[in-house]
């Protein structure tokens, strides 16, 4: 369950804010503008805070006054552009398609500009059923933009104050979403769960880490100024620097259970993961509480109980019995483990020390760790061409909108064309899979919203119970629209027909009339969804070689870092991240084709073996950097320089024919040869480095194959 949703943590996440937020500026920017005007201005000046609304999300502030002033001059151009179109049918249906077309082709921008393009055509669909004058057309513009204004200069307002608390709920996000992630990997120790199949969770749970931390870089590391913003920041790196140390534990599952299945010290292990994930999240607690965190789990038990196992197995060899294996695979496990739990005591401590200044690296271009946004004409000119996903898109939702428009106008009873658009645009996106779960969150999520407003509407008479609805349905839907979109349906329909209810009383329809206006808008928004269709597939080349070539620039910086070629590790630190968000990418595109219909899943084993593949990789290089660190103080530099010189050009060579399969085949274990041999090098690491590195080049090798398999069935 998403932590948000528990009870315990709901009231403290930045979303539950968010609704707060959104439902006191909604209403007080309402309330004002009653004492001086009508209703129905009113409910213009309310209607444009809520577009400027959409677009109140956790940004820092410099951007999010940007954002939402982007939002303001749209929206209000949109509205006077559709009010003076109102008179004249042709033109105004005209404006619709061509607007519906403009605004999708603003998702060029990514998944910031998701909101706005939303804003632009509710406030289109909200606009198209008034016939004005040319002065009321300006004079209800003027009203609306009053509204936005008002609302923007509230969020600013608001968010200037809570800026650091902000920070806290999203860096809190991003830990419990680490804490799941571990508590997946503790399943591996048990070995009623089929490997694979955990694999699969756990990569589709790495695309929902990637795209909180990176949230929390966003926020975090564009500003830090003061004592607070520095405990945020070290917490930050901590979170990442243990992140990393989990992966290190990928590549021993399959050894421990070939080894250790039938011993008790796997539910030991499984033990020690489920407590390091609830010690995280007691960290993650006590900073959506704005608490410093101490530690409160103990380890010592189960950390006896390996060491007690291990002490077994050496009797055993001891004994003349072939258990080494078992016994290096465990050891390694323990001291990846004890690793894990040193640096989540470090996060606690990270949470408790007011820094003079940002522990992070001081002089340092943060720029490549951060989300990169431009928004210029070009980027959409240049998807002016069929070929391109996104003018397809514009083009499926400017169609279905003509056809939902078309089939309103035909309808034998008083169909509202608007609430049909509003539907079909609410519904209808970018993804086939998108729009299959936007679809029938929409359709439940309408239904039981009409039947609890049909029940308050008729058991209830007390204006002041309704106007409670009224409120709570307000903070809810933004509350929930991007955790739960299901649950913010229902809020949405509740707050908007207690809102007609409240302007237009006496319509005994109305609840039937939207009921049956969503079906229509469904029906249509389907049927389009396979037109000009973009189906996963097609992208997953393109996202196949841009994770190859990226995870060659990180097995560069990976193995300067490895040989103390740099004096820090801020290059390996990005092109980590880089390798993960290219990932993260492919699994999304990975999950959206399993909701796909069934002809259009291609190569779905094989991209998946491949993302846990480049995973693996990653993994190796955290066990080999974890190998280091532990023996720092008497590596032998040189030799081990060498071997991992040596290692490098063999996985250099082996991704890069990835790359290019038309290259010679490369063979991954002649690479270790001219490498000297453990009793060459009387160092305790050495073996553990060799066996590391020949893991690390054979599951490069294994990437050929999975890369060639991908292209052939996708083609």
């Amino acid at each position: 369950m998403h932590y948000a949703l528990n009870l315990r943590t709901f009231f403290y996440s930045h979303y539950f804010y968010l609704g707060l937020r959104f439902a006191a500026g909604l209403v007080g920017v309402t309330l004002i503008s009653l004492q001086f005007t009508d209703l129905h201005t009113a409910m213009t000046v309310c209607i444009g805070a809520l577009c400027t609304a959409l677009m109140d999300m956790p940004s820092p502030l410099r951007h999010k006054f940007n954002e939402m002033s982007a939002s303001v001059l749209l929206c209000s151009f949109v509205t006077l552009l559709i009010s003076l179109c109102a008179p004249l049918h042709w033109l105004l249906m005209t404006m619709l398609v061509l607007i519906s077309f403009f605004a999708c082709m603003m998702v060029v921008y990514g998944k910031k500009s998701m909101p706005l393009q939303l804003a632009t055509l509710f406030i289109m669909t909200m606009s198209m059923e008034h016939s004005m004058t040319a002065t009321q057309s300006f004079i209800h513009t003027a009203w609306f933009t009053s509204g936005a204004v008002a609302y923007l200069a509230y969020a600013m307002g608001v968010s200037w104050i809570l800026r650091h608390r902000i920070k806290q709920q999203v860096l809190a996000e991003a830990l419990f979403e680490l804490a799941h992630y571990i508590d997946i990997k503790a399943d591996f120790y048990d070995t009623r769960f089929n490997l694979n199949e955990q694999f699969n969770k756990l990569v589709r749970q790495q695309s929902v880490l990637a795209d909180r931390q990176q949230a929390s870089r966003d926020l975090i590391l564009r500003a830090h100024l003061n004592a607070k913003d520095a405990i945020v920041v070290q917490t930050h790196v901590c979170m990442l620097d243990l992140y990393e140390l989990v992966l290190s534990t990928h590549t021993d599952y399959a050894q421990l259970r070939l080894h250790l299945s039938d011993s008790p010290v796997m539910k030991t292990l499984h033990d020690l993961a489920w407590k390091c994930a609830r010690d995280i999240e007691s960290v993650a607690y006590d900073v959506t509480r704005k608490k410093a965190s101490y530690p409160e789990i103990t380890y010592g038990p189960e950390l006896d109980a390996i060491e007690a196992e291990l002490a077994a197995l050496q009797a055993r060899i001891a004994a003349g019995k072939p258990e080494q294996e078992a016994l290096a695979v465990l050891r390694a496990q323990r001291n990846k483990i004890r690793a894990i739990i040193k640096m989540i005591g470090e996060l606690h401590q990270a949470s408790q020390k007011a820094y003079a200044t940002t522990p992070f690296w001081v002089d340092a271009d943060m720029g490549p760790f951060l989300s990169q946004q431009k928004y210029e004409l070009r980027m959409i000119l240049s998807h002016l061409r069929l070929d391109s996903p996104i003018f397809r898109f514009s083009l499926r939702v400017a169609m279905a909108i003509s056809v939902g428009l078309a089939v309103a106008a035909l309808l034998p009873y008083a169909a509202h064309s608007y609430w049909i658009v509003l539907t079909i645009v609410i519904i209808l996106k970018p993804s086939f899979s998108m729009t299959k779960q936007r679809r029938t969150d929409r359709i439940i999520g309408t239904i039981i919203g009409c039947v609890i407003t049909a029940v308050v509407l008729h058991l209830i008479n007390s204006m002041a119970v309704i106007l409670a609805m009224l409120v709570l349905a307000t903070v809810a839907t933004p509350t929930f629209i991007y955790l739960r979109y299901r649950y913010a349906a229902v809020a949405v329909s509740i707050m908007i027909l207690l809102q007609m209810h409240l302007i237009a009383p006496g319509n005994n329809d109305l609840i039937m009339e939207r009921l049956v206006d969503t079906f229509i808008g469904a029906a249509v928004a389907t049927a389009f969804s396979f037109v000009l269709a973009n189906w996963e597939y097609q992208s997953v080349p393109r996202l196949v070689r841009g994770v190859l070539e990226v995870n060659l620039r990180y097995m560069q910086a990976s193995f300067d870092l490895l040989q103390g070629k740099g004096k820090d590790d801020f290059a390996y630190r990005i092109e980590r991240k880089r390798l993960m968000d290219s990932l993260a990418a492919l699994s999304s595109a990975l999950v959206r084709m399993l909701d796909e219909p069934a002809s259009k899943r291609r190569a779905v084993e094989d991209i998946n073996l491949f993302i846990v593949q480049n995973y693996l990789l990653v993994a190796h290089v955290a066990a080999l950097r974890a190998i280091l660190r532990r023996h720092v103080v008497e590596l032998p530099t040189e030799p081990v320089n060498a071997m991992l010189g040596i290692s490098h050009e063999q996985v250099v060579r082996t991704l890069s024919q990835a790359l290019d399969p038309q290259a010679a085949y490369i063979q991954a274990q002649p690479a270790l040869e001219a490498a000297p041999s453990a009793d060459a090098v009387p160092w305790s690491g050495w073996p553990l480095v060799q066996r590391r590195i020949r893991l690390l080049q054979a599951d490069a090798v294994k990437i050929i194959g999975y890369s060639q398999a991908v292209l052939r069935n996708i083609a």
